[in-house]
């Protein structure tokens, strides 16, 4: 959510929070040095004196800040805990992380004597990226897992911790059916990350391999291929000032090609292909700046050499009905910001309507008919949500503004079309 300064709220904590990440913004113009924008980012934290929940500031009263920050977010409050909290700002401590965006978009990796793109490459944080952390939205404490599990990722290394007797991979696998965000976490967690641990690496890198591009037409050629790609990694992870994330998505393109072989249907060199891949994979995770983000939309056709080697293998299932209502509240508010909906009107959380105890009043009517659509939507995809508003507007809205009470109407018609469209291709198939 986007608050003005005169929209944060004071109130004493609930439950103390122990430490607060702020995520600030730099101006891409601005050169000043990181730490003095730190300080004037805490003095004007600590003259806010209290936070609740979750926030973005993008205006200021400060000149200083003004001109050289964009935007200054307390992050990552409401990952841990039961809706909002009020925070202490001044008795919290602030990690303060500054960082400009890249404004330029992915590079194609190619290699040579290949015409194929073996990779897209990202320098980071990227402005393509930007945000996206935010709007992915899922049941249970999946992205601050994924947090904690980095962090340690980080400790083990910095400690030297013997890899022969405590051993991690530094894989993490994503697997779940198409459209529910697993490819968008991944590259989120990459930001994320080199946002977090902007003070120890200058940049971060993100390289999405290409996994179809890995079997070359000539078929003796695709294990070189891999060596290729992977050299090129390599020569990234050795600077020792940037942090490098290796994106494989899609892996079971890759493992399957490997029981295929076996089964004797596939030629020989997949098998080469997989093997050279997982040897590779053994190699980089020695180095500390580098992580390995996989997805898959079929996990039977996983192969366990590359099971075992994930440290977390995350499901990623359809949203729940409350994980829709978030997802559909943070809709909703983006379309009365930008004056779509007209007036702008109150929805509560789903926290706001429990305490009201879900009855139906003026103040709580709309909101528990967002909650009943958020229920007649479960078995969409995340992907298939976040489209929603839009159908909504062309097919059944196609006016410049709309009450939020026609807007629900619209949206409750789109929600039906789609089961409607689902089960035509089910019976034409």
């Amino acid at each position: 959510m986007m608050y003005k300064v005169s929209d944060l709220e004071e109130a004493l904590p609930d439950t103390p929070v122990s430490c607060v990440h702020v995520e600030v913004t730099q101006s891409p113009c601005s050169t000043v040095k990181t730490g003095v924008i730190k300080e004037h980012v805490s003095k004007y934290l600590e003259k806010q004196r209290i936070s609740y929940g979750d926030i973005t500031v993008t205006e200021f009263n400060d000149p200083f800040l003004s001109e050289h920050v964009q935007s200054v977010a307390i992050c990552d409050t409401e990952l841990d805990c039961k809706g909002k909290q009020a925070i202490d700002l001044c008795s919290t401590q602030l990690f303060i992380h500054v960082f400009q965006l890249n404004e330029g978009g992915p590079a194609a990796e190619e290699l040579d004597d290949e015409e194929l793109s073996a990779a897209s490459h990202w320098l980071l944080p990227s402005a393509d990226i930007h945000g996206i952390w935010d709007s992915l939205v899922f049941d249970g404490r999946i992205k601050s897992q994924l947090l904690d599990y980095a962090t340690t990722t980080l400790l083990f290394s910095d400690h030297q911790v013997n890899p022969n007797i405590i051993a991690w991979n530094k894989v993490v696998l994503l697997h779940g059916p198409p459209g529910t965000g697993k490819t968008s976490l991944c590259k989120a967690l990459a930001q994320k990350l080199c946002i977090r641990l902007s003070d120890r690496y200058t940049y971060g890198q993100l390289i999405e391999i290409n996994s179809h591009s890995l079997f070359s037409k000539w078929f003796s050629e695709s294990g070189k291929l891999v060596m290729k790609m992977f050299q090129k990694i390599q020569e990234l992870i050795d600077d020792k000032d940037t942090l490098v994330f290796v994106l494989i998505d899609e892996v079971e393109s890759l493992t399957a090609a490997r029981k295929s072989t076996l089964n004797g249907t596939e030629p020989s060199d997949a098998i080469r292909v997989v093997n050279a891949l997982l040897t590779q994979i053994d190699q980089i995770k020695r180095h500390p700046n580098v992580l390995i983000l996989t997805t898959s939309n079929v996990t039977e056709a996983i192969d366990l050499a590359f099971v075992d080697r994930a440290d977390i293998k995350q499901y990623i299932g359809p949203p729940s009905s409350a994980a829709i209502y978030k997802i559909y509240h943070s809709c909703l508010n983006e379309l009365m910001r930008t004056g779509i909906i007209s007036p702008a009107q109150q929805l509560f959380d789903l926290g706001g309507l429990e305490v009201m105890h879900y009855i139906e009043n003026e103040a709580t009517k709309l909101s528990l008919k967002l909650r009943e659509i958020a229920r007649q939507s479960q078995g969409l995809s995340g992907r298939t949500l976040r489209k929603l508003p839009f159908l909504a507007h062309a097919l059944y809205v196609g006016t410049q503004t709309v009450t939020l009470e026609g807007f629900l109407d619209g949206l409750s018609q789109a929600v039906t079309k789609q089961f409607t469209e689902r089960h035509d291709l089910n019976k034409s198939e």
